[in-house]
């Protein structure tokens, strides 16, 4: 190992360390209850909700997903997802947010299947149980993409063992998360998201000047038929220009639809101190998401030019999500205040991957202990045996999502679309119509649910692969075709109880 590589080697360890040492600060602070644990008494301050709410969404695709997208085929495919994104966060907070941390508190909901199996007055919890499963099904894989990715940085940059790297990532994150819970998390993913605004900066800059200026980026990127153009693509294979026509832009765009039903972000409104709050919240989200998306698309057309420079490798396929990395052992090779830096960055790729799988990870915590455990399966426990279960569902699921990981080959933007489409055409009709609508019920809750989670299946695998108009990303039809099942469901069926209806217009006027 060189002199450089143990510098930022030691960079990385630090920073785990700092990681680990916050959580277990913080989860002594914690009230060791399940609200608490899971949304930190809803004590959370505006700048928190807003930055953890973004750090826990910009996973491991914000540093090496984008990039990479980028850097593989210009800026179409990348700026039209970033921009889908951005407004879907605007939305979100403008129209979920004060609504859902209201109707919350008023139904005493401390998760998202909780929230909407109360708001439909539910007897048995069939509601609850379909949402719970949901939530393991999508984001066990989710929390295996976070893992692929700090795997991935590790063995590209030292060579590590990628199953090595792996695991110890997913030590750091069991390690804080259990212990902390959701204040831990929130706060780590505050810290993250200047770590990782740093991160994106630096490397920019850096990257500009390896490939000989501003100009120099930008007349190697015209020089790239389709590379700078929002109506075309570049193609690698062939060094030519292919179409980018409308059903590719809808369904870039269509990655906005996700965030109405994202749990690990949703839980972030229903923690928030007070819900005026939200509004100042929402700004900041706005601005960082816009900003940071257009970084981390402009790093892969700076990170092309610099690769044509001869400066870093040319990167292919899912080796393109690397092109940060690249970028910082280049860095490091300055020396050892520029390695120090470059520690940095690296510990900015962590700090994206590990701020979403914290919060996923809880989640899916939340939704078995919590829903499965104690509301469906009827099995009570006090404070003590919740706080235990909450704990060690946090470690089965990490286990199962090393497992997935598994696979070095897998691609992360991939894994986190399908994951992303899910939770949006399952989740997100559910919660809209839940706050929305006085007439929903149970029946087109539940037959929502089921559809959206089936089609996403159906589509995906089925129906895009025929191509043509259908090879659209599949969470715009699902999220459809979720909306109009529980539209025609809830009509065809008899409507909401009249405690169940006073208790939307009970929200409702407060609202």
């Amino acid at each position: 190992m060189t002199r450089e590589q143990i510098c930022i080697t030691a960079v990385i360890l630090l920073y785990l360390c700092f990681v680990i040492l916050t959580g277990v600060f913080i989860g002594r602070r914690t009230k060791k209850s399940a609200e608490g644990f899971y949304l930190g008494g809803r004590g959370i301050g505006p700048l928190v909700t807003a930055m953890s709410a973004e750090a826990s969404d910009m996973s491991s695709y914000l540093l090496m997903g984008i990039p990479g997208l980028a850097y593989l085929s210009g800026v179409a495919d990348a700026s039209w997802t970033a921009i889908g994104l951005a407004v879907g966060t605007y939305l979100n907070f403008l129209l979920v947010a004060k609504r859902l941390r209201r109707y919350s508190v008023q139904l005493d909901a401390i998760t998202i299947p909780s929230f909407i199996s109360k708001r439909y007055g539910e007897k048995k919890p069939v509601i609850m149980c379909i949402s719970a499963l949901i939530i393991l099904i999508f984001f066990v894989p989710y929390v295996a993409s976070g893992l692929a990715a700090i795997g991935k940085l590790f063995n590209s940059l030292f060579g590590w063992s990628y199953m090595t790297a792996v695991i110890l990532g997913a030590i750091v994150i069991i390690s804080y998360t259990s212990i902390g819970g959701f204040s831990a998390v929130a706060t780590m993913d505050l810290i993250q998201s200047v770590i990782m605004t740093a991160a994106l900066a630096i490397i920019v800059v850096f990257g500009i000047v390896q490939a000989g200026g501003m100009e120099a980026v930008l007349d190697h990127a015209r020089s790239l038929p389709g590379f700078l153009s929002f109506g075309q693509t570049y193609n690698p294979a062939t060094g030519g220009a292919e179409p980018y026509g409308f059903i590719r832009i809808l369904s870039m765009m269509a990655w906005g639809l996700g965030y109405f039903g994202m749990p690990h972000i949703l839980v972030r409104f229903m923690a928030i101190r007070d819900e005026e709050e939200l509004t100042l919240s929402r700004r900041i989200a706005s601005v960082w998401v816009v900003v940071s998306m257009g970084v981390a698309v402009f790093i892969g057309i700076v990170g092309h030019a610099v690769s044509t420079a001869g400066r870093i490798p040319a990167l292919e396929g899912s080796a393109t999500e690397t092109v940060i990395v690249r970028l910082s052992d280049l860095l490091s090779s300055y020396g050892i205040l520029p390695a120090v830096v470059a520690g940095c960055i690296l510990a900015g790729i962590l700090a994206a991957t590990m701020s979403t799988a914290d919060s996923q990870l809880l989640a899916a915590s939340s939704a078995f202990s919590e829903n499965l455990v104690q509301n469906v399966l009827s099995i009570k426990l006090n404070e003590k045996q919740t706080m235990l279960a909450a704990r060690l569902t946090v470690v089965v699921i990490a286990v199962i999502a090393i497992f997935l990981a598994s696979d070095p080959d897998s691609n992360v933007f991939q894994i986190v679309s399908f994951a992303w489409a899910g939770f949006g055409a399952t989740f997100g009709p559910a919660i809209l119509c839940a706050l929305f609508w006085k007439r929903s019920n149970r029946q087109g809750i539940m037959a929502g649910l089921v559809v959206g989670s089936v089609m996403i299946f159906v589509w995906k695998f089925w129906v895009r692969p025929m191509g043509g108009a259908l090879d659209i990303y599949e969470l715009l039809p699902a999220f459809l075709c979720a909306c109009a099942a529980i539209v025609a469901v809830s009509l065809l069926t008899p409507p909401p109880s009249q405690e169940v209806e006073q208790s939307f217009e009970t929200f409702r006027k407060g609202a």
